[in-house]
């Protein structure tokens, strides 16, 4: 591994972004799926370094932005269950449900706590027998061997009073669902990083193979964006699509063995609802049978409140953002009424939302 100095040399990104400029010849359009990418592209002015010709439009990679309002509504109606404890991330306790969110629910008295690890929503059941304890399981295939983790854990010491709401989310099936619907039309997709790490390159080939786009997984240092822009301007200028991994000190072809074996012991494949996309087939996962009493909808849907219907924040183009159909820029709430500090839809509130990372270096 080396130093992460090495990978945001001046001088280097110059070269590479002389070199990017000098290969792409006709307009292209690119999507970064990762909201840790985009932040990345914003913070260090890429839009900027390569040429006007690359269009670059952020994708649902960011896992608190797709949780669909439905899902965030059945989180809140949880706390409010008596002898409840919902442990969870930081960001979505902000994110508005249809009529209330987590952190209004926890001003009117739920018991909601922020943790850093599932690890930690384990303990707090282990110390609080008295409650259930139900951890919000957003993410993607990053988290998901940690909360597959947990719930061995809890197996195994015999800690029943620990249960998941898994709203756990797949990334290769929601691409393929966004290159189903043609709404932006894409030459090549920026691979997420972290997400490979786990699952390896293999997932992504239908892309090129089926859809004729370029694929190339990316790091998230400057050298690291623009090395796979310059493979993905390569692809896509001689018509050779294939997926690449431009990445290598983090990601392999076959991933994270050991990760895989734990999502596959825990969980199942399911449907997912996806904010602003909808029900994607085969993008979810879901508690197994083998582990099923620490399933929370399972264990508390009898308990809840018939379903109100859901609303989305009027005005709000979060879910358009999440598509690439639109920039933060387009949405006439960005940067006025929806704020940080008062934000009306999740990809504001989230620190890998694209409209706070645009809000956050649009002057930059």
């Amino acid at each position: 591994m080396k130093f992460i100095d090495e990978y945001q040399n001046s001088e280097l990104a110059r070269k590479l972004a002389q070199r990017i400029a000098t290969h792409s010849t006709r307009p292209i359009s690119l999507m970064e799926f990762c909201g840790g990418h985009t932040h990345a592209i914003m913070r260090y002015g890429i839009r900027q370094l390569v040429p006007q010709t690359i269009e670059m439009r952020s994708g649902p990679g960011c896992p608190v932005c797709v949780t669909a309002t439905a899902d965030l509504d059945k989180a809140i109606a949880l706390a409010h269950l008596p002898g409840i404890i919902i442990t969870t991330f930081g960001d979505i306790v902000r994110v508005p449900g249809s009529y209330s969110s987590l952190q209004q629910a926890k001003a009117q008295g739920a018991d909601i706590r922020i943790v850093y690890s599932t690890m930690d929503a384990v303990e707090i059941a282990r110390e609080n027998t008295e409650n259930s304890v139900i951890f919000i399981g957003i993410g993607f295939e990053t988290t998901a061997p940690t909360i597959a983790a947990s719930l061995i854990k809890a197996q195994q010491e015999d800690i029943q009073n620990f249960y998941v709401l898994s709203l756990l989310k797949l990334t290769p099936p929601v691409m393929k669902a966004l290159l189903d619907l043609g709404e932006v039309k894409l030459d090549g997709i920026i691979g997420p990083g972290h997400v490979s790490v786990i699952i390896g390159s293999h997932p992504y080939n239908f892309i090129s193979a089926d859809y004729g786009v370029a694929c190339v997984i990316s790091g998230f240092e400057p050298l690291d964006i623009l090395l796979c822009l310059d493979k993905l301007v390569e692809q896509i200028q001689t018509g050779q699509p294939q997926v690449e991994i431009a990445y290598p000190r983090g990601v392999k072809p076959e991933g994270n063995t050991k990760a895989l074996e734990l999502m596959n012991e825990v969980f199942a494949i399911d449907a997912a609802n996806w904010r602003g996309i909808g029900i994607v087939s085969q993008s979810g996962l879901k508690i197994n049978d083998k582990y099923h009493q620490f399933d929370a909808e399972q264990a508390f849907s009898h308990l809840l409140p018939p379903d109100m219907p859901v609303r989305e924040p009027k005005g709000c183009r979060c879910g358009d953002i999440l598509r690439g159909v639109a920039l933060p820029g387009d949405c006439k709430l960005f940067g006025t009424v929806c704020t940080p500090e008062r934000p009306v839809g999740p990809c504001m509130v989230s620190s890998e939302g694209a409209c706070a990372a645009y809000y956050q270096y649009q002057s930059v």
